[in-house]
């Protein structure tokens, strides 16, 4: 099924539009990661803000990524900020478009993910305008220029989603390694100090490598408030979790935390951000 490249659609307003100023962007907040995870990683959380504000956690995840490669495949799982829908959208084949270059689409995979789901439907269409998926580009095409994508977008978060996705995420090209990510922003425009208290309950979750508790975590807010307390894409964070375990994930580990009062000076709204990183580490924590 073909879908043709996807445009770029916060190139130049989110991050920078030109290969030079992007590439030196990200390679400065890369240098200033000092410590890695060893071993074999299987998936990252990483945000989607504007770079300014989210990169410098973000650079954490890719860096740690970039450690621990290669890759034959990143499979991207970010939440649907525009298009309402039951179900996961797959963007199925061509590339999406970046100043670094185009980020060619694992077809393959994809194909697979739909037969092992039926949660999974083309909608190329939900791609348009969404910039969760998009954010990791940047990072990606710097750190791991060559590796094929996978972009999928959860639409409403459903328990029943979250949970058939992460069966499709651990059965999918089970003889390759592949990257799985998971894009997420954490609580909303809550001043500072209550974002940290709010933040905390999710990275915890996190460190302890327990998804259960994050599901059960965001079922405690209805639908329109789980992005303002926990996080955007709490849910495809979840099925990431899950997905990671069943490819043989053993440890979760938070890399880097922060929140855009940092960058803008301003703590009375502010958005959370977390790196972690999942897999089998071979290096003291």
């Amino acid at each position: 099924m073909v879908a043709g490249n996807r445009p770029a659609a916060v190139a130049g307003t989110w991050y920078p539009g030109t290969a030079g100023a992007l590439a030196r962007e990200v390679d400065a907040y890369v240098a200033d990661v000092d410590v890695v995870p060893r071993g074999r990683l299987h998936a990252i959380i990483s945000p989607h803000a504007g770079i300014m504000y989210s990169g410098p956690i973000a650079a954490h995840a890719y860096k740690a990524a970039a450690a621990c490669g290669p890759y034959d495949a990143a499979i991207l799982v970010g939440p649907s900020h525009f298009v309402g829908f039951d179900g996961v959208a797959l963007y199925p084949s061509g590339a999406f478009e970046s100043p670094l270059g185009p980020a060619s689409i694992d077809a393959a995979i994809g194909d697979e993910l739909r037969k092992l789901s039926a949660l999974i439907v083309v909608r190329p269409q939900a791609h348009g305008r969404e910039h969760s998926l998009e954010m990791q580009l940047p990072f990606l095409k710097r750190l791991l220029p060559d590796l094929p994508i996978v972009p999928l977008l959860m639409g409403f978060q459903t328990r029943d989603t979250i949970e058939g996705l992460a069966d499709a995420l651990t059965r999918a090209a089970a003889d390759r390694h592949v990257l799985l990510v998971a894009s997420s922003d954490l609580s909303h425009y809550l001043g500072a100090t209550a974002a940290a208290t709010h933040d905390q309950r999710v990275t915890s979750c996190v460190a302890a490598f327990d998804p259960a508790r994050l599901l059960d975590l965001l079922e405690e807010y209805p639908e329109a408030e789980r992005g303002r307390y926990v996080g955007c894409g709490a849910g495809p964070i979840v099925s990431v979790m899950l997905g990671a375990r069943g490819r043989g994930a053993r440890v979760g580990r938070v890399l880097k935390y922060g929140h855009s009062g940092e960058i803008s000076g301003d703590n009375s709204g502010v958005v959370g951000y977390v790196a972690a990183a999942f897999g089998a580490f071979t290096d003291v924590q």
